[in-house]
Formats: C-alpha cells, structure tokens, sequence
C-alpha cells in the first residue's frame, strides 16, 4: 500500500506514525484496497493535518475495512464506537464505579472511548453515526472541532485532546433506523465517498482475504458482483444485495459447499423481498 503512494503523501505518512506505549492491540489489521489511489491520499491528507473524515457510502463497501487500514497505516490505535438508538453519554464518555484504594472503598471513573482516544492522542472510529439519537451526539461536538475539548459531565474534568487524536466516522444513509446528519456536525468532517469494490481490486481481494484460490470461481464471483452492483444502480435491488462483505462470505463458503447454495446463505436469505431473492438467484444461476 505505502508503495502505491506518492512520495510526497508517504513522508508525510512516515512523519505522523505514532510509537504507541499502551493499547496496540487496539491497531488494526488493515487489507482495505481502494478502487481508486485517491480515497487514500485523501484521508491519510486529512487526518495528518488534524481533520476528521467521514466515510459515506453502501453498506458492505469497505468502510470499516477502510478505517482499520488507515490504523494500521498510522500505527495508531483506534477506538471505536458503534452507534445506536441506546448510545449515551456513559458509551461514549465512560462511567463512574466503586473500587477499593488501601481497603477503602471509593468511586473511580472509567473513561469510555472518547475520553480514552483523547487523553492518548489515538484515532476515534464512530460506526454508523447516523444511528445515534439526534440528542446524543452534540455532547461531542466540542470534540469535533478547533477546541478538542470536552468537559467530561461525570467528573467536570475539562479534557483538551492530545495530538494525534482524530475521528473517523462512518454513515450508511437511508437505511431504517438512519436519521439525516444535522449540518452542524456534518461540517465537522472531510467527506469521503467510498464506493464498492469492483474489478482488478475485487479479484484481488477475494484472493488475499477469503480461502477461496480457484481463478475461475474468483472472475465468476468478481462477475456476479459487478452485476449485482448494476442492478442496485437501476433500483431493481437493494444495496443489501451489492455488499462486498456478503461477497466474501460467499466466497469462503463456496470452498466447502456449492457456490449457489453460499450465495443463497450469504447474500440472498438477507434480502426482505421475495423479488430480490429471485432476482438474485437468477443471476447465481446463470454464472454457477
């Protein structure tokens, strides 16, 4: 990966590495194989000069695979938060409880991933941040910008983050559960938009990530993919139906069962609509 990058972007890659002295179980694994060079000059720009990114794309794209890359990258630790209509302030933050100090017992705080990516100067990864209740993510929004401070209400400590600290965000749009992204926190991030995986870099992936070596089950499953992304562009499927992590499932499984009946468990049985199963299951026919 480093060596597909302009010289220019991996000094200054090599100038931001951090040398962690706690939690680099917590840096990542990395494998993300960006369709297109510039998504990774882009972010890696971003996050060394101090901004967050949002990566903003389908379900199953990468972008998680992505965020873990740029951990690996940076050699920083990163950690995360998966939101929901039940994230609050104790997720984010952390919480108060009691322990015992020279046999007394005493109430301590146990700082949550916020507080913790701060105070180290470590990366901050939100997943689906569009999940969150529209009242809960402010509490951060000092965070997001030039202040990098937050007062944390479980202590009235104020917490100015160390550098290094950065957010990377994730968002699915549209799906249940989803509500818009206000512009207030919107404007806090560098958007990134994050495509699927198509291709030269598709095959590629499933031959370094997936158990599955057969060149001619690999430009089958690499075919399929290609058209189930075209027929979510044409709206006759859902974006559910495209996911490239489903793909990969598929990919493994078809190494033990046969390749239709791994699409049927992987891909298809997630879909809602009887149309988008048959669909679906027209094209694994027509290739397997």
């Amino acid at each position: 990966m480093i060596n597909r990058l302009p010289i220019e972007i991996a000094n200054i890659l090599q100038a931001s590495k951090k040398n962690p002295a706690q939690f680099e179980e917590l840096i990542r694994s990395g494998g993300y194989l960006p369709p297109e060079m510039e998504l990774m000059i882009d972010a890696i720009t971003a996050l060394s000069m101090g901004k967050n990114i949002l990566l903003k794309g389908p379900t199953g794209a990468g972008k998680t695979k992505f965020a873990e890359t740029l951990s690996n990258l940076f050699n920083q630790p990163m950690f995360s938060v998966n939101c929901s209509v039940d994230l609050d302030a104790e997720s984010l933050l952390g919480f108060k409880t009691l322990a015992y100090k020279d046999e007394k017992q005493v109430i301590e705080f146990v700082p949550g991933p916020v507080i913790n990516s701060m105070t180290h100067g470590y990366f901050l990864y939100i997943d689906e941040i569009n999940m969150a209740k529209p009242e809960t993510l402010p509490l951060i929004n000092g965070v997001l910008d030039y202040r990098r401070t937050i007062t944390n209400p479980f202590t009235n400590e104020v917490i100015t983050a160390e550098d290094g600290f950065n957010v990377i965000a994730a968002i699915n749009e549209g799906y249940v559960g989803t509500v818009p992204l206000n512009e207030a926190l919107k404007n806090r991030f560098v958007v990134i938009e994050v495509p699927y995986i198509e291709g030269e870099q598709l095959k590629q992936l499933i031959e370094t990530n997936t158990k599955l070596k057969d060149p001619r089950s690999i430009e089958l499953f690499v075919k399929l993919s290609s058209d189930l992304i075209n027929a979510v562009n044409q709206g006759k499927v859902a974006e559910d139906a495209a996911s490239i992590r489903a793909l990969l499932d598929a990919c493994d499984l078809s190494v033990l069962i046969p390749p239709k009946r791994a699409i049927l468990r992987s891909v298809v049985d997630k879909l809602d609509e009887e149309r988008e199963r048959e669909f679906v299951k027209n094209l694994a026919d027509t290739l397997f």
